[in-house]
């Protein structure tokens, strides 16, 4: 059933976006119809896919590095309140300076290569981690933490059996929405400088004006995105098998 969903989701997608090009006749150069691209992805297809390695690497490293240090950085302010007090500003000023604004810094400190794009979706992934982790951590039943006190377990104790695991379907969320925004710190990256990768590609296509090509990496970006997402998803689904799945 899921595929089928897929399936008649993207044939939906795919129907209208003809209709959008038929009814506004928008030129061919602006907004390419779904054949044109298809056949794009046809003739690029080898090239696309060579960078999308490199992508999908910058993807992939952010996301574990930012997902480990949002869970360090959330342990360690549940752990220590006066390390919270400094280190809860340094969350907020992670967030409140546009992504775009860091890029050439980046690029700067850690060069045309990879490491600068994979620092960039580590900014991007490092907040909702640490936010929902920590948040989850703080809402844990007071009940169950006075009667673990009650019985003489230790802090290690309790934050391993009860407070850990109690947060973890938040953390689960958290790491969901990361998911979701891992590729735009990877793109944004390439973006500014880089030597391969999707978002390279992309710029040089723009620069030729091939339109068609730059909605194919996006196409074979949105897919891989979408692996990547459902991949944890469903591993999330798996190892918090306690979560509620079902709505109201």
């Amino acid at each position: 059933m899921a595929a089928l969903r897929l399936f008649l989701l993207t044939l939906g997608l795919l129907v209208l976006w003809q209709l959008l090009v038929l009814i506004t006749q928008v030129p061919a150069y602006i907004l390419p119809g779904p054949l044109p691209v298809a056949q794009a992805l046809a003739e690029h297809g080898g090239v696309l896919f060579k960078h999308l390695r490199t992508t999908a690497f910058e993807i992939i490293a952010g996301l574990l590095i930012g997902t480990l240090l949002g869970a360090s950085c959330a342990l360690t302010m549940i752990i220590s309140p006066m390390l919270k007090r400094w280190m809860q500003p340094v969350l907020v000023i992670s967030q409140a300076i546009p992504v775009f604004a860091l890029a050439p810094i980046l690029v700067l400190w850690f060069g045309y290569g990879m490491a600068s794009k994979i620092a960039m979706a580590v900014l991007i992934i490092f907040f909702p981690v640490a936010a929902s982790f920590y948040q989850g951590m703080r809402r844990t039943n007071p009940d169950l933490l006075e009667l673990a006190r009650i019985m003489g377990a230790s802090r290690f104790t309790i934050l391993r059996y009860i407070v850990i695991p109690s947060a973890l379907p938040a953390f689960a969320s958290g790491l969901r929405v990361a998911a979701a925004v891992a590729p735009i710190g990877a793109i944004v990256g390439e973006w500014v400088g880089s030597s391969s990768g999707l978002g390279f590609y992309m710029l040089h296509a723009n620069a030729r004006m091939q339109v068609d090509v730059m909605f194919a990496a996006l196409a074979v970006l949105s897919v891989t995105a979408l692996l990547i997402y459902f991949a944890i998803d469903f591993l999330l689904d798996r190892i918090i098998y306690w979560e509620p799945t079902k709505g109201i």
